[in-house]
């Protein structure tokens, strides 16, 4: 490939650059009217605005992508994360018109899309699965009943739900009740389809996922796990690899039924298998996504890999660079997600950051969309940046990572800094024994 589109904005889109100048391939970046003055704009070689801040005016309007990308003479177009990246039509229609679409192909996207569809395809090849409805959930008598088998708490999902979006915990009847619908209506605006199903409640859970990869060639392989269980509002804030708490022998049979998942499917190029793990290390496949990851930069540190890289030669028809013998784990990072919001209610807070100063501590990649003087708008999601820290031990990468946290400066908006810094310092992540509910125990202070 000698150019690429990126049909994406901010911190990904920037990273995403960044690899593509190292392979001396030209890039074309899109962005919206709100996005004017972001960095990723000025680093590309071309850069194209698309419309008005709403997303639906500009990063979804993939026709106008698609011509912009014509008009260019791309022969890819990375999708990033979010957005467009799993939409099926977009990459169908991508392919359509012989520029390579940067991800699995949009079968492999359709199937795994839909939650159910992805559950049932699982409990086939073999992947232990969570207890829950093979089927979309059509009345609330019908999930009343289902629910009543398998006992409370349960979890409402949106089937073609994901980031959190579209899923809330049921104590008993009423609760289940009181949001059928209402999950229903919310699956239909945010996915275009009103599907729900049911799961059974894992309390105490680990939210764990593989990095899984592979080629055109029939070559699967694993790059070890993540721990994405520090969350607010289902959504992650702290990723760590490789996970604490965990026996290799457990990491091993993971490894193993992510790669049995993606080989299900026919997967091609970079994905993650996520999966709950309960107390007792029985772990169970929750989806699977078809897309880098917001947290791959801590694969990256650990096996010294680029993962963007792999995407576009395996992209252009070429095998994996390496065997799975041949990937290596070493050290240990922590991924920090540094978003524009109250660190107390976890709400976005927009506005103009007036100082922006990172931490200097070695060993820290900054991965970010945003620079000092720049309005963090409320149109997208408000995330300003991810820092990594990468170190031999993970107790000295929470130390490394707290002095940097420590040494961040950043006014003129909210942050989740202080949250960030209380769950760096609390004695159950040091410990490494934290559950998805950790936002729950941790008060935050300086508020």
């Amino acid at each position: 490939m000698k150019k690429i589109l990126i049909a994406n904005r901010g911190e990904i889109a920037s990273r995403i650059i960044r690899t593509c100048k190292l392979m001396g391939i030209e890039t074309v970046a899109i962005y919206s009217e709100a996005d004017a003055d972001l960095p990723y704009v000025k680093e590309a070689d071309k850069a194209y605005c698309i419309g008005a801040p709403p997303v639906n005016q500009s990063y979804l309007n993939m026709d106008l992508i698609i011509d912009t990308a014509i008009k260019e003479g791309v022969q890819g177009i990375h999708p990033g994360y979010g957005l467009l990246s799993e939409n099926s039509t977009f990459a169908r229609k991508v392919m359509e018109k012989g520029i390579k679409f940067i991800g699995p192909n949009p079968e492999t996207v359709e199937l795994m899309g839909d939650k159910i569809s992805a559950r049932n395809i699982m409990t086939k090849a073999g992947v232990p699965v969570v207890p829950g409805s093979v089927n979309g959930l059509k009345s609330i008598e019908e999930a009343l009943a289902f629910a009543a088998t398998i006992g409370y708490p349960v979890m409402l999902k949106a089937s073609g739900g994901g980031g959190g979006i579209g899923m809330i915990r049921c104590e008993n009847e009423q609760a289940l009740n009181q949001h059928f619908e209402s999950t229903k209506n919310r699956a239909k605006a945010y996915f275009g389809s009103d599907g729900v199903f049911i799961e059974k409640c894992i309390d105490n859970a680990r939210h764990i996922e593989v990095q899984i990869f592979a080629d055109q060639h029939d070559q699967v392989i694993h790059l070890f796990e993540r721990n994405c269980s520090v969350q607010r509002r289902n959504q992650k804030v702290i990723e760590e690899a490789g996970s604490p708490a965990l026996s290799d022998a457990t990491k091993e049979k993971m490894y193993e039924a992510a790669i049995k998942a993606a080989r299900a499917v026919n997967y091609e190029n970079a994905g993650t298998v996520e999966f709950i793990v309960d107390e007792d290390e029985n772990f169970y496949f929750l989806e699977m996504n078809t897309r880098l990851q917001v947290e791959h930069p801590v694969t990256e540190m650990i096996t010294s890999l680029d993962l963007v890289k792999w995407q576009i030669i395996v992209a252009s028809g070429e095998r994996l660079p390496l065997s799975q013998n041949e990937v290596l784990h070493r050290g240990h990072a922590i991924e920090l997600r540094i978003y524009a919001e109250d660190p107390k209610t976890f709400y976005p807070s927009p506005g103009t950051i007036s100082v922006l100063s990172w931490g200097k501590e070695d060993g820290v990649r900054i991965d970010s969309g945003y620079a000092e003087g720049l309005k963090v708008t409320p149109f997208y999601d408000p995330m300003i940046a991810k820092c990594i820290i990468y170190s031999d031990t993970r107790s000295a990468c929470i130390q490394k990572a707290l002095q940097f946290v420590r040494d961040t400066k950043i006014e003129g908006i909210k942050t989740n800094i202080p949250f960030i810094q209380d769950v760096l310092e609390s004695e159950v992540f040091q410990r490494g024994y934290y559950f998805t509910n950790i936002s729950n125990k941790i008060k935050t202070i300086n508020l």
